[in-house]
């Protein structure tokens, strides 16, 4: 095992096993696979987690409707989240289910810890219940019978409950000492200001108004909470066992635990960010060191809904624009701290723009020059000019804002960056004219230099755009004939020497 502080530990929130993801929870997974191959090459050792949420009264319900048990049909949904996961490229190591045993039995024991430490209490339930959310609100919280969170008609729920008490001060104190906690700024600012600094009330941690969930061992008819269910999935995943104290867990497990970051949609912060540390202080586990809330994809300027049927999904897209193209969107397209819009005519326009011409067509010609003048063969750079230290500096610049971006989770600054790059060696084309000047023999050193520029500065895009498009940085690779692709071989004028002449 390497050392801790070169593990890293990043995780997407766990799909509900509801239906097929659609882009927008897809989003999630391509972010991170993204964050993940750049920590990687940035020499990090990455644990990637995700996974599918599996229990709760609207699984139930789609099962009875759909005419099957519960388990049947989670596996069958599972199996189409795993397989959009896969099809976009998203190399996590581990995918877990909350219904696996090792997971059940975990979130059994965290239960009947709270219970003897005197977390929870035995208590009845009388409110509103957002069957979509698997959330309950209170009286000030609902509107015209409405979900604040979702939209979807709420009803009234009376039933008896464990309840979890709330200890809101600590968190505080914890979210304010610790300034890069909850990001983007506006997350944590919702945090503290609606839903900390009022004042908690204490949370509904079982149910027994259904039967498909995780059973407290100590008062079957109870399920536990689907939320404490899948929020745990984090420290089940790698080994978490609640009999024991912190020191005496696993080795993977104390060398990955505090997770480097969590990676969520920002619908479910409100969980992230305040329930989820307030178990672990009741675990005494260290706290994450980072709880990430994304904004959402809109459908053009309106919300995704399936019954407006403008949902858009990524194994559909990528049949019209590749898999890469759907990444390259969605990386590129959604904003660091506002929503992202998404349309068919959007997608295919950056992809047109963006991946076809100025970065396909970059490549191609400039291959197409180094086969027709070179034979294929690099030559030496050594009659550069002023054009050549500008696109030089350029590329350096650009390796700086790409890997400032990418470290703080701004990943559309960092394509950005990348864009910055491609189109100066366009326009470097334009000026310098190899056409040109491969027609005068006394030129030919000089066509020699623009054309090991033009593939160093390609090579150069390519590992910036590996963890973003990874299978066509692969391919630029291949087509360059080139090993140097990590991340410590760009970022310097020292460095802008990759490409083996000769």
């Amino acid at each position: 095992m390497s050392e801790k502080k070169n593990r890293y530990y990043i995780t997407t929130a766990i799909a509900y096993a509801s239906a097929k993801p659609h882009i927008g929870n897809t989003y999630d997974a391509i972010v991170a696979d993204a964050l993940a191959r750049y920590r990687r090459k940035a020499g990090y050792d990455v644990y990637f987690c995700t996974g599918s949420d599996e229990h709760g009264q609207k699984i139930q319900d789609y099962a009875e409707k759909a005419g099957v048990d519960p388990q049947t049909y989670v596996d069958k949904i599972s199996g189409e989240i795993r397989g959009v996961w896969d099809l976009m490229n998203v190399k996590y190591d581990r995918f877990i289910r909350t219904t696996e045993d090792c997971h059940v039995k975990t979130v059994q024991k965290i239960f009947e810890r709270f219970l003897r430490q005197g977390d929870i209490y035995k208590g009845k339930y009388e409110g509103w219940y957002c069957k979509p959310c698997e959330s309950f609100y209170t009286e000030t919280q609902v509107e015209d019978g409405k979900c604040p969170d979702c939209g979807a008609p709420v009803c009234r729920a009376c039933e008896e409950a464990y309840f979890f008490n709330m200890n809101a001060p600590a968190l505080i104190e914890y979210i304010n000492s610790h300034p890069g906690f909850i990001e983007p700024e506006s997350r944590k600012k919702e945090m503290l200001n609606n839903f900390l600094l009022p004042g908690l009330q204490d949370l509904c941690l079982s149910r027994t108004s259904f039967t498909w969930g995780i059973q407290v061992p100590s008062d079957p008819r109870h399920v536990v909470y689907v939320w404490l269910d899948a929020l745990t999935n984090y420290i089940t995943a790698i080994g978490y066992d609640p009999d024991k104290s912190y020191e005496e867990q696993s080795e993977n497990f104390r060398e990955l635990w505090p997770a480097s970051v969590h990676i969520i949609g920002k619908d479910i912060m409100r969980f992230h960010g305040v329930y989820w540390p307030i178990f672990l202080m009741a675990l005494g586990l260290p706290l994450p060191q980072k709880i990430f809330g994304h904004p959402w994809f809109n459908f053009g300027t309106g919300k995704m809904s399936k019954s407006k049927g403008n949902v858009v999904y990524a194994d559909k897209l990528s049949e019209y624009v590749g898999v890469d193209g759907v990444r390259y969107y969605a990386l590129a397209e959604m904003p660091y701290g506002s929503d992202g819009s998404i349309t068919w005519e959007s997608v295919l326009a950056r992809y047109n723009t963006d991946l076809v011409n100025n970065l396909g067509n970059l490549v191609k010609r400039t291959l197409d020059m180094q086969k027709k003048y070179f034979d294929k063969v690099i030559a030496a750079p050594d009659c550069r000019d002023e054009l050549d230290s500008d696109l030089i500096a350029t590329a350096i610049a650009a390796v700086g804002d790409y890997r400032e971006a990418m470290e703080n989770f701004r990943v559309a600054d960092a394509v950005e960056s990348i864009l910055t790059l491609l189109r100066r060696a366009n326009k470097f084309i334009d000026e310098t004219q190899p056409w040109v000047l491969a027609r005068d023999e006394a030129s030919r050193g000089r066509l020699g230099t623009v054309l090991y520029d033009l593939t160093e500065a390609i090579r150069w895009a390519a590992v910036m755009l590996e963890p973003i498009i990874p299978a066509s940085a692969e391919e630029i690779y291949s087509e360059l004939g080139t090993a140097e692709t990590s991340l410590d071989s760009i970022g310097t004028a020292e460095r802008f020497c990759g490409m083996k002449a000769g």
